[in-house]
């Protein structure tokens, strides 16, 4: 198998990188929109609800939730296969600010994770 370029892998970054400001920003100016629509707590039942009110809207809950999980358990798993720092802020991020932020986030990091093993002469 052929391996990437270490340029590559800078574009990849950077690109992981802009999803996840997008990731980041989007979904808050939604929840923002919940708050302003909703009142200024966060009713996580209502939310639940709301998320589950049609069956398009039901489509997506569950969609995010079965990737989600199994995206979360590979971000676990690969994390410690590549011997990747900060886990712990990917995982909290992905509850505290969004799964949108904190996926592409964690593609970021292991892109130039990836590139430092390359520098270090571990991956050829």
């Amino acid at each position: 198998m052929k391996r990437l370029s270490i340029e590559t892998h800078k574009y990849l970054s950077w690109f992981y990188l802009l999803l996840a400001c997008l990731g980041g920003i989007l979904p808050t100016l939604a929840n923002i929109d919940f708050f302003n629509t909703y009142g200024p707590g966060f009713d996580i039942n209502l939310f639940i609800e709301l998320a589950n009110s049609n069956p398009a809207a039901s489509s997506l809950s569950r969609d995010l939730l079965i990737g989600a999980t199994a995206v979360t358990v590979w971000i676990v798993f690969e994390s410690k296969r590549l011997q990747m720092k900060y886990l712990w802020v990917i995982l909290l991020s992905s509850f505290t600010i969004a799964f949108a932020f904190a996926a592409p986030l964690f593609l970021c990091l292991r892109e130039r994770r990836i590139i430092e093993l390359i520098n270090q002469g571990e991956i050829v």
